[in-house]
């Protein structure tokens, strides 16, 4: 059954219609797209090596040390949040025993009450300061490296000594200014969102599988 709107009646399908007859080729942009992709992940091989390592080791440190993994991040980045910590408390591609990781965008009664209560801005800083240890580390996830509640999530990181693991785009924004020399920064220099979540996407698979390589002896 439907809403009983007529579409037409705002324009949209005139308008819908107008753009498809004047849209470009969509072959053309699905393969510029993967181009790009790929483009993007082979330019940036070199300079992430080294942090990817780094962030892995400070993960398996924790882990080892009966630490955990929280995550934060908002839309898509909430949405690479709960990948990663899935990946962990479950599996990836090896048998293991569940890692210890907890995304904190998942809670729905947590981060309205938070937000309603105080604000939106701190709807992961206060889950870091009731959850957080000094063994854990936070994985903070911000495409701009401009979200106010990331930047608020770090600075209750480190109140509490957490090592944090931050993933950026851009030019890193205000989160790579905020982060201390302990701290693990994983900037993606593009200025385009898509780009920036796909690239993302790789680095955590990577993490995954460093970690499982690294606790189970795998070379």
């Amino acid at each position: 059954m439907g809403w009983g709107i007529p579409l037409n009646g705002f324009g949209f399908v005139d308008f819908f219609e107008n753009q498809y007859n004047n849209n470009m080729n969509l072959n053309t942009r699905i393969e510029r797209h993967f181009r790009e992709s790929a483009q993007l992940k082979l330019d940036l091989v070199n300079e992430l090596i080294e942090p990817i390592l780094r962030a892995a080791d400070v993960m398996v440190q924790s882990l080892m040390a009966e630490g955990k993994i929280l995550s934060c991040g908002n839309g898509g980045s909430a949405a690479d949040a709960q990948h990663f910590s899935a990946e962990l408390l479950n599996r990836f591609e090896m048998e293991r025993p569940g890692l210890a990781a907890m995304a904190l965008t998942t809670d729905s009664s947590t981060l309205t009450s938070i937000a309603n209560d105080y604000a939106y801005v701190q709807i992961f800083s206060k889950q870091v300061r009731a959850l957080g240890h000094s063994n854990d580390v936070l994985l903070a996830i911000s495409t701009s490296g401009n979200s106010a509640n990331v930047i608020a999530a770090i600075e209750a990181a480190h109140e509490r000594d957490m090592t944090v693991v931050a993933l950026t785009g851009r030019d890193g924004g205000k989160i790579a200014e905020q982060l201390s020399e302990r701290d693990v920064l994983l900037n993606v220099s593009s200025k385009i969102t898509a780009r920036v979540q796909e690239v993302h996407i790789l680095i955590l698979h990577c993490l995954c599988d460093a970690i499982d390589c690294t606790l189970l002896g795998v070379e």
